[in-house]
């Protein structure tokens, strides 16, 4: 199976496409695509039936999956989208920014 450089919960950029520049929390990964979906890009209008939850149905925004190459992880610190590295500390692999060496959660 194909690795994503981003996981659940991570906040990214994306660097490319109708949403460039924007930045947004992963909510889900799929590693098989190789897709993200990211909080609040490539929001998609869907037209759903009616149902327990929705008793009118109607038009639904919501985001679609983007390609993995399209975002960059966040650094808080370098206040930039960076590419990350891994390093061991303390018995664990942990990621860290090519930059500054921040510990990315």
């Amino acid at each position: 199976m194909p690795k994503v450089h981003v996981r659940k919960g991570d906040t990214v950029v994306v660097i490319t496409g109708k949403d460039a520049g924007k930045k947004g929390k992963v909510l889900e990964v799929h590693p098989k695509t190789s897709r993200v979906v990211v909080e609040g890009v490539n929001i998609v209008k869907r037209h759903t039936r009616p149902n327990p939850k929705m008793p009118q149905g109607g038009i639904v925004e919501k985001p679609a999956p983007i390609h993995s190459s399209n975002v960059m992880p966040f650094c808080s610190k370098c206040n930039k989208p960076v590419r990350v590295s891994k390093k061991i500390e303390n018995g664990k692999k942990e990621r860290v920014c090519k930059v500054c060496g921040e510990v990315l959660s």
